[in-house]
């Protein structure tokens, strides 16, 4: 089965009805097939951004146990990360979005479900680009 990285966009726009995508999400949600994957940086961003409710947070936190594979590798990644945020400094790259991309090429994962243009920006290692699939029909 193959595999999405998430970013923290789609999972907050999925709890946060105020959200302008909280519709697509819903909409990426239903028809994704891919496992999706995320770690544990992306999940802190998305509680501190569904801070306005700590039922929401809750809520996410309960949904994201059954549908989403947390990568538990973030800590090993850090050398690629600290690369990846200073390659990407203009942007800048935050350690969330960082962290994502060195788990893509961790684990060979091309496609990602973001919000974020940054990842329009962002190549791997070995220089290739990460499909954004959120917007994809």
């Amino acid at each position: 089965m193959p595999s999405v990285a998430v970013d923290t966009g789609p999972l907050v726009a999925l709890f946060d009805k105020d959200e302008a995508e909280h519709a697509a999400a819903e909409e990426f949600l239903a028809r994704t097939t891919s496992r999706l994957i995320t770690n544990i940086a992306v999940i802190t961003e998305a509680l501190y951004l569904l801070g306005f409710s700590t039922q929401v947070q809750t809520d996410f936190l309960e949904w994201a146990i059954a549908g989403l594979e947390v990568d538990r590798e973030t800590a090993s990644d850090l050398p690629r990360i600290i690369a990846i945020m200073k390659k990407y400094d203009d942007l800048p790259a935050d350690f969330a979005d960082a962290s994502l991309v060195a788990l893509c090429e961790r684990r060979g994962i091309a496609d990602v479900a973001t919000l974020d243009a940054d990842f329009d920006v962002y190549r791997t290692v070995d220089r290739k680009h990460l499909r954004n699939v959120f917007f994809a029909r």
